[in-house]
């Protein structure tokens, strides 16, 4: 599937052939494939070239007004021509991944029901538990090798969006196909359907989805578990990536499946791979050694642990004990800072929770909570993570604080979509005096620094995810492990344009995204060969093997099967 002047065989012609996305050519059939498959007066005479077709649809998309008008294009091209869909986006990363993925892709499933026109994937509902080996045994998905699923629970920093959450599984492995490079033949969306507690979504006369407030409790583990060995019995090889479920559930799941099969959660761990690795990137230009960093993180649910858990390895890394490294974090969540003894701590919040002796000689705004600006004055950290969702929890007191304790304050507001960024990165240099070094989760207008324009770097899961998956299925890895997630983190690192230049960004351009792709996966495969989670892999053999799977979006020429 990689080579893309391999030939494909195919049986069918005419109006079917048109109607699949996977070998569709529209205007770009040969007048040889015309003649095979009896295309003649179904398409214009103009045979157009691949290059043409991406004007014309570039053109198109152009026109529109808003955002979502172009999410909608997209996406219905992607419906009809998957290969045209994938060389337009490929060539044009920076305008159109903001349209494919975060930020408008939050908006798309919010407006998912509208929009919704032809089947993608599979939406697999609580009412047809019985039928789910039956659902995944259809030939079409006998190829899937990689899966991202959700139940919609936590879309983004938008919450319950029940079956409109599609739409974020169909955006990730757009990025798989698109950056990673793995052939979309070999891609599933899943959308888990438990009900919803949206109420808008209930009331909608227009939505798609089981109309059923959200099951929970004993019947949603039975779900998920029928889920998880269906798709062991039909693919027992298959990477699966979890995304966007509520904390109660993210990292329960992980933890009972992640020996089960080849499975990770993006929320957790792709987050925090990304945000280690731009901070390791950070570390060469501030000159604070990772060891003697301190870091707030502002929301510490899931993602925001996961974050602080592999910083906390990365510490322990460079030299620091488990414990030692652990002091060094203030996490903050809706009570403010976690601290030993509080009510209701979920148990991935235990290993970062301050000790109340610690804390006991700080001055406070109010005596009966510790919140952001507290910690910022007292603790006085290097580091400033935002996975909150809240808008404007960077408020200027308290980024005017972290610019008063540090010559270089790090500064990642990372909640997506653009809306629920903790601060805009134009508010950070104005009240950092553009000392600052920042990074955000969703793409934000370029800053003017020294009379010259400076992207702001997008510390999204976009650059790392599509790398992971292409290496952990070119070795086939039986198991994708945290060392594997600390070393595409430190890949990233490596791959800073600041390493050479302080001057420079921490992370490469978006439009580099394929080649920070590859430049994950072969440390993710080396990884896994290293912990022999690659067995029957020579070590000699990984770049090969990385260079076969990636697939290029190119039309293969069609032959009519049996010839």
């Amino acid at each position: 599937m990689s080579e893309a002047t391999a030939s494909m065989a195919t049986a069918l012609s005419g109006y079917e052939l048109l109607a699949d996305p996977q070998l569709n050519k529209g205007t770009a059939f040969s007048e040889a494939e015309r003649d095979a498959f009896h295309l003649h007066g179904l398409l214009p005479p103009h045979v157009s070239t691949l290059d043409e077709q991406i004007s014309r649809a570039l053109q198109s998309l152009r026109q529109f007004e808003t955002d979502l008008e172009r999410y909608a294009f997209l996406r219905e091209l992607q419906d009809i021509n998957e290969t045209l869909f994938y060389a337009t986006l490929v060539g044009n990363l920076e305008e159109l991944l903001p349209i494919v993925y975060t930020p408008t892709v939050g908006a798309g499933c919010q407006q998912f029901s509208r929009l919704y026109h032809k089947p993608r994937g599979l939406f697999l509902s609580i009412p047809h538990q019985s039928r789910l080996d039956q659902i995944l045994a259809q030939p079409r998905f006998d190829g899937v090798e990689a899966i991202v699923v959700t139940d919609g629970e936590r879309i983004l920093g938008l919450g319950d969006q029940g079956a409109g959450g599609m739409g974020i599984p169909i955006g990730k492995l757009a990025l798989y196909s698109g950056c990673g490079g793995l052939h979309p033949a070999t891609t599933l969306p899943i959308l888990l359907d438990v009900g919803t507690d949206n109420a808008e979504c209930l009331a909608d006369p227009l939505y798609v989805g089981w109309r059923h407030e959200r099951v929970r409790g004993q019947e949603y583990d039975d779900f998920i578990e029928a889920f998880v060995s269906a798709v062991i019995r039909r693919w027992p090889r298959v990477l699966l990536q979890w995304e966007d479920f509520a904390k109660n559930n993210a990292t329960r799941l992980l933890e009972r499946y992640r020996d089960r099969l080849c499975t990770f959660n993006d929320d957790i761990q792709g987050t925090a791979a990304v945000a280690t690795g731009t901070l390791l990137a950070a570390v060469n230009v501030t000159g604070v050694p990772l060891a003697e960093q301190r870091v707030a993180v502002f929301g510490a649910g899931s993602a925001g642990c996961g974050i602080a858990g592999l910083i906390r390895a990365a510490m322990c890394d460079a030299g620091l004990s488990e414990s030692e490294a652990a002091a060094r974090f203030f996490m903050v969540d809706r009570d403010g800072l976690l601290v030993e003894g509080m009510d209701g701590l979920a148990p991935f919040q235990a290993p970062f929770v301050q000790a109340r002796q610690a804390v006991a000689g700080w001055t406070l705004g109010r005596p009966d909570r510790i919140e952001l600006l507290d910690v910022v004055r007292n603790a006085r950290p290097t580091v400033l993570i935002g996975a909150s969702g809240q808008t404007g929890a960077f408020s200027e007191p308290v980024v005017r604080a972290m610019a008063q304790y540090n010559d270089r304050p790090v500064i990642f507001p990372l909640s997506n979509p653009t809306s629920r960024a903790e601060a805009t990165p134009a508010d950070i240099e104005v009240w950092t005096d553009g000392r600052a070094l920042v990074g955000v989760g969703s793409p934000f207008p370029p800053l003017m620094r020294n009379g010259a324009r400076f992207k702001v770097d997008q510390t999204n899961n976009s650059y790392i995810f599509p790398g992971v998956g292409l290496g952990v299925l070119a070795v086939g890895a039986s198991r994708v492990t945290d060392g594997m997630f600390m070393a595409a983190a430190k890949a990233l690192a490596d791959a800073s344009p600041a390493r050479d230049n302080p001057l420079h960004n921490l992370l490469p351009p978006v439009s580099a995204l394929p080649e920070v792709a590859a430049k994950v996966a072969l440390a993710v495969a080396m990884q896994a060969h290293r912990e022999g989670a690659a067995p029957n892999v020579p070590i000699d053999q990984i770049q090969q093997r990385l260079r076969a799977k990636i697939w290029t979006p190119r039309y293969a020429p069609l032959t009519t099967k049996g010839t």
